[in-house]
C-alpha cells in the first residue's frame, strides 16, 4: 500500500512539473523587448543652461508651480550628485535589470494578454518607501535610489523598512504596483477582506515571479518565512477563538496588516514575529482556494473575499 501510495505522489508531482514547465515554455516563446530610459542620467548629466531640453521631453517630472531654480539646485546639489554617484555605481549596467523586466512582462502577457507593455523610466527621488515603483498604464516609474542595498549609508530609517531596499525587490514591487489596477479593491473593511486583497497580490507575484522564492515575493527574511510555518496553526486558532476574521476593529489592520517590526499578538511572541503575518496567511488562504477552485486568474481578482475564504477549504499545517 505504501509502495501505492508513493507512485500516485510521484505521478502527481511529476504531472504538476510537466504542466509548469508547459506554461513557461509558452512563456519563453512570447516576445517582449522592455525598453529602459535613464532619467536619473539625463537629469544629472544635464548642464543647466539645457533644463528647458529636459523638460520638455519629461513634463511629467516636472509639475507646474515648482520654479526652474528648484530643479538646478537639485542638479548642482553636493548631496544629490553623490546619491546619483552611489546610484551609477550600482545601476551603471542596468541591461540584468532590463532582462528580469522582460521575463516578468512575458509573464504579464501570459495571464493578462490585453496589458500593454510599458516602458521602464528609471529615476532618483525623495527617498518615499512608500512609492518605490509607480506603475502607470504605459509607464514603470522605478525610484533607484531605494535599492542601493539595505546597509547603505543613505538609508536613516529602521530595519524592518529598508530590509526591502534591495535589487531583488525590484520586481516584487512592480507587481505590487501592477495589481493595484488588477485586483478588485476593498469594500468591506473587516480583516478577513485585507487578508484576502494582499493574499491575491502574493498570489500574482507566485505566477508572474515564479523563479522568486517566498520570502522574496512578501519581503521577508528566510527565518521570517521558516516562523510563520512553524506557527501557522497557533496563528490561525488565534484569529478564530478571538473572533477576528469579521471585525471591522481598524486597529487589526495596524497589528497584522501594515508593514511594521513585527505583528501584535500582544504575547511574548511578538518580538519574533514578523510584522504583516495578515498578509501571509491570506496568501496561504488564496493559494488554497485556488488549488480547490477551477478558476482563471481573473476571476479570482475580481471574487470577493468571503467566497474566497468560504470555498478555499483552508487549514493551516499543524
Amino acid at each position: 500500500m505504501k509502495i501505492y501510495r508513493f507512485a500516485i505522489a510521484l505521478c502527481v508531482f511529476f504531472l504538476a512539473c510537466d504542466k509548469k514547465s508547459k506554461i513557461e515554455k509558452a512563456v519563453e516563446k512570447i516576445s517582449v523587448d522592455i525598453k529602459v530610459e535613464r532619467f536619473d542620467k539625463v537629469f544629472f548629466e544635464t548642464q543647466p543652461k539645457d533644463l528647458a531640453k529636459v523638460k520638455k521631453e519629461y513634463p511629467f517630472f516636472f509639475p507646474e508651480g515648482n520654479d526652474d531654480s528648484v530643479w538646478l539646485e537639485k542638479m548642482q546639489n553636493p548631496l544629490w550628485r553623490e546619491l546619483y554617484a552611489e546610484v551609477q555605481k550600482k545601476y551603471g549596467d542596468f541591461e540584468p535589470v532590463r532582462k528580469e523586466f522582460n521575463s516578468l512582462f512575458q509573464h504579464i502577457e501570459y495571464y493578462f494578454p490585453k496589458t500593454k507593455t510599458p516602458k521602464v523610466i528609471t529615476v532618483i527621488s525623495e527617498m518615499d518607501y512608500n512609492n518605490k515603483v509607480i506603475y502607470a498604464d504605459s509607464l514603470v516609474v522605478v525610484a533607484l535610489e531605494l535599492y542601493l542595498g539595505k546597509e547603505h549609508k543613505f538609508y536613516p530609517f529602521p530595519d524592518y523598512i529598508k530590509e526591502n531596499f534591495e535589487e531583488k525587490q525590484i520586481m516584487p514591487d512592480v507587481v505590487s504596483s501592477f495589481s493595484l489596477k488588477k485586483i478588485s479593491p476593498i469594500t468591506d473593511k473587516n480583516l478577513i477582506n485585507k487578508m484576502v486583497y494582499y493574499g491575491k497580490q502574493l498570489y500574482l507575484k507566485d505566477l508572474l515571479l515564479p523563479y522568486y522564492t517566498d520570502a522574496d515575493k512578501i519581503g521577508y527574511t528566510p527565518e521570517q518565512i521558516k516562523w510563520c510555518e512553524e506557527n501557522e496553526a497557533y496563528m490561525w486558532r488565534y484569529f478564530i477563538e478571538r473572533e477576528m476574521l469579521y471585525s471591522d476593529d481598524a486597529k487589526l489592520a495596524l497589528r497584522f496588516i501594515n508593514t511594521a517590526p513585527f505583528s501584535k499578538f500582544y504575547l511574548e511572541i511578538d518580538n519574533e514575529s514578523p510584522g504583516r503575518v495578515g498578509t501571509w496567511i491570506g496568501w496561504q488562504i488564496v493559494r488554497s482556494y485556488m488549488k480547490n477552485n477551477d478558476v482563471s486568474i481573473e476571476e479570482l481578482l475580481k471574487t470577493n473575499a468571503k467566497e474566497i475564504f468560504e470555498k478555499s477549504k483552508y487549514k493551516p499545517k499543524k
